[in-house]
């Protein structure tokens, strides 16, 4: 098939390149000396997908072991899946180009509510039903997690089982049991294999559990149905993060990636808080690799790849509480050779210019910063934790050491956002622009240029705005028009913001229950798949599935919860308490911000009783 793909196929589509398998230090094992063959599935194109860090953590770890292999596939683009069609060519692994039909195990991660019908779509052209219920023993398990599946329920139809929380370790545990159920004499018996899936920690086996609705529409209950079926699924997580398994040797892309680069994980978790960041709460507690750990794996990786750049990666990567001498070590060990280092989440109140100064002395580039709200009321709702002078003073900083080009990240439809707080978001940019025009040295010609980018609010499972609905299209529209407004007479300064339409189907699976998975099928036979990206995205084609099945976004994206609501992931859990989230929630209505966790007395998420696990801290541990 490889062959004929090679040369009937790929000389007709865009980015040939991204189809052809045999980058650098991919594995390759025998598949017949394999027990359990496995495939790791991105919903969305190859260039996308090979900058996932779990991708490549969880294709060394599974391929560690001699008898199991782990290979890859992607969303192929719309012209390479007309043509596979045409032909007759089912979805292929990138490894050994076999059909993923002949796999036992196929894993999608779940990164984004709009890859939906793209998983959909790799399922069918795989020739597999869409159906968990359809799929006998003949077809290979198909499994998903990932951040969605803290609330999986718009996929609970055609999901044999979801994996919750970190997978290093239940990825194996599901691959254990299923060589040992396949070695049993007879056919392969998927219920008595799923039954004993769902007594591991961390899985769950939806077709286990029965949503029972109102008859006003309300989710009345989960109804556990069958024995020795736990009623609250928890999380799993790595222990011993520091001395966790991590790739050693990278696969290195033949087209660029979107980030195409050395990845090295500094630490995993959150302690901030912010009340609308779902990672912030399903990743914690904090844990940190050790310095000489991550120094060794850059030295490796450097040499195994041929990269020019680390980028450190983590959800705050300054706050890492060794990134000073990491950086140092980094830069001294890796200064020959130019490799540069980049940090792709900053903080503002973490910044240090001399650090940003050090980590960009190989290449500079502009610096990005998240505020998240205009004003200061409202980043306390939020639970930001940044107060205006940390920004201001920040940005005059980095302007008089010569930066001349900021982003910064707003989200508008943010709970009790009123029009003040929009004009904060406008006021904030003039006075940074201000400052960089002043304090800008004057050798220096490039005029001070700043990008503030507008997202709209979408609520999301287990965070404290779980309860608050997504604003109305029309209000988050008019919105998005007073701001261009005040941002039109602006010289320097670019305004973007997201589409609305796609941030409300967002919300409303992000928020929905069982019922929607009608929809999600719905939709992608009426052609929807790629809805993340514009020139894909078919609004109309998504009402009209709504519409079909009975069903209206509204009552999911944009209607506050009730605080005794069932939540359609109530017997999903992350280990942070539902009592504490609701806290947070009186507490953001409130405007009381709550502080780091790492610096002041613990306040009682429950994530460390829940998971037997305490914050992992090199320095100042607590």
């Amino acid at each position: 098939m490889q062959e004929f793909i090679a040369q009937h196929i790929l000389p007709k589509v865009t980015k040939p390149s991204q189809y052809i398998g045999d980058e650098w230090n991919i594995i390759k094992k025998d598949w017949d000396q394999c027990r359990i063959k496995s495939a790791f599935l991105f919903p969305d194109v190859y260039e996308i997908g090979m900058s996932h860090l779990g991708l490549r953590i969880l294709y060394h770890v599974v391929n560690q072991r001699d008898e199991y292999l782990m290979e890859r596939s992607f969303a192929p683009m719309v012209d390479m899946e007309e043509l596979m069609r045409a032909r007759q060519i089912p979805l292929f692994s990138w490894e050994s180009y076999r059909p993923l039909k002949e796999f036992d195990l196929l894993g999608f991660t779940l990164q984004y509510e709009m890859s939906y019908t793209n998983i959909l779509n790799m399922i069918d052209l795989s020739g597999i039903p869409l159906r968990s219920k359809e799929r006998d023993h003949r077809f290979p398990l198909i499994i998903a997690g990932g951040p969605c599946a803290y609330n999986p329920e718009p996929l609970a139809d055609f999901i044999d089982l979801f994996v919750l929380g970190e997978g290093e370790e239940v990825l194996l545990e599901i691959m254990d049991l299923l060589n040992d159920e396949k070695s049993k004499d007879g056919a392969f018996d998927k219920y008595q294999f799923l039954k004993k899936a769902a007594q591991i920690r961390g899985i769950y086996v939806p077709q286990f559990y029965q949503p029972v609705y109102l008859e006003n529409g309300l989710l009345q209950e989960v109804k556990v149905l069958e024995a020795d079926v736990p009623e609250i699924v928890y999380k799993r997580v790595i222990t011993n993060f520091s001395e966790a398994d991590f790739p050693e040797k990278t696969m290195v892309p033949h087209t660029e990636a979107i980030h195409d680069r050395v990845m090295l994980e500094i630490l995993r978790g959150c302690s901030r808080g912010c009340r609308f960041c779902q990672a912030g709460i399903i990743y914690r507690p904090v844990r940190e690799r050790d310095v000489e750990k991550l120094l060794d794996q850059a030295e490796t990786l450097i040499e195994s790849t041929g990269y020019d750049e680390i980028a450190l990666t983590s959800l705050s990567s300054l706050d890492y509480t060794c990134i000073d001498p990491l950086i140092k070590e980094l830069l001294k060990r890796f200064q020959e050779q130019k490799v540069g280092i980049s940090l792709p989440s900053l903080r503002v109140d973490a910044f240090s210019v001399d650090l940003a100064r050090k980590v960009q002395q190989v290449r500079k580039s502009g610096l990005t910063f998240a505020p998240e709200a205009g004003s200061q009321r409202l980043r306390d709702v939020i639970n930001k934790g940044v107060r205006e002078e940390d920004i201001l003073e920040t940005v005059t900083a980095a302007f008089s050491q010569g930066w001349t080009s900021i982003k910064l990240y707003f989200m508008i439809g943010l709970p009790t956002e009123t029009y003040e707080d929009l004009d904060g978001i406008a006021d904030l940019a003039a006075k940074i622009l201000g400052l960089g025009r002043r304090v800008k040295p004057k050798g220096i010609k490039k005029p001070i240029s700043i990008t503030v980018s507008a997202s709209s609010f979408v609520p999301k499972a287990h965070t404290p705005f779980q309860w608050a609905g997504q604003e109305g299209a029309n209000s988050l529209r008019e919105k998005q028009h007073y701001l261009k407004d005040k941002f039109h007479s602006m010289k320097n300064v670019t305004f973007n913001y997201h589409d609305v339409e796609v941030s409300f189907l967002e919300a409303a699976f992000a928020r929905g229950d069982r019922r929607l998975g009608d929809v999600l099928e719905q939709a992608w036979q009426s052609g929807c798949k790629f809805d993340g990206w514009s020139e894909h995205f078919k609004y109309h084609l998504w009402m009209e599935a709504f519409t079909a099945c009975g069903l209206d976004p509204v009552f999911f994206a944009n209607r506050n919860f009730g605080e005794d609501e069932v939540l359609p992931w109530d017997h999903l859990s992350s280990g942070v308490s539902k009592s504490w989230l609701l806290k947070e929630y009186h507490k953001a209505i409130e405007e009381k911000p709550t502080p780091d966790c790492r610096e002041n007395p613990c306040h009682g998420c429950g994530v460390c009783p829940q998971m037997d696990l305490w914050p992992e801290l090199l320095e100042g541990r607590k």
